[in-house]
């Protein structure tokens, strides 16, 4: 489900939005990708909603790297990986995926990832999940 956030959102932050946006898409198995192109182009479309937010396309960072992985682990994605050292680096301003399952699958990727996102979120620290 998608969260409804007003662009205005005191959140958005200009330093946020200074920031880059990623949108991670991922589909578990080749058979999804052919057969569930409605998840796929839905979640393509994330970037649109990042625009709506205030970033600026070039600003947008699509990583789809990991279509057709498994979600089970993050060692065999090298997409979320990436995703992971942006974060790290504290270059995401927005992090946008169409559930939580698309992410991580295991509660060892979820924890790492939302601990990521509040120790290098920027000053304001005010994460959330917006899935």
């Amino acid at each position: 489900m998608l969260s409804v956030t007003n662009p205005s959102d005191e959140r958005l932050t200009s330093a946020r939005r200074a920031k880059l946006a990623y949108i991670y898409v991922r589909q578990s198995s080749v058979n999804q990708i052919k057969h569930h192109q409605e998840s796929t182009g839905l979640q393509y479309r994330l970037a649109e909603r990042a625009e709506d937010l205030g970033w600026p396309r070039e600003r947008i960072h699509v990583i789809d790297e990991d279509l057709g992985k498994s979600g089970a682990g993050s060692t065999e994605r090298q997409g979320f990986q990436k995703l992971i050292t942006e974060i790290s680096l504290g270059h995401a301003g927005l992090v946008m995926s169409l559930d939580a399952s698309r992410l991580a699958r295991n509660n060892r990727d979820w924890h790492q990832l939302l601990e990521l996102c509040s120790l290098f979120g920027g000053s304001d620290r005010r994460w959330r999940a917006a899935l």
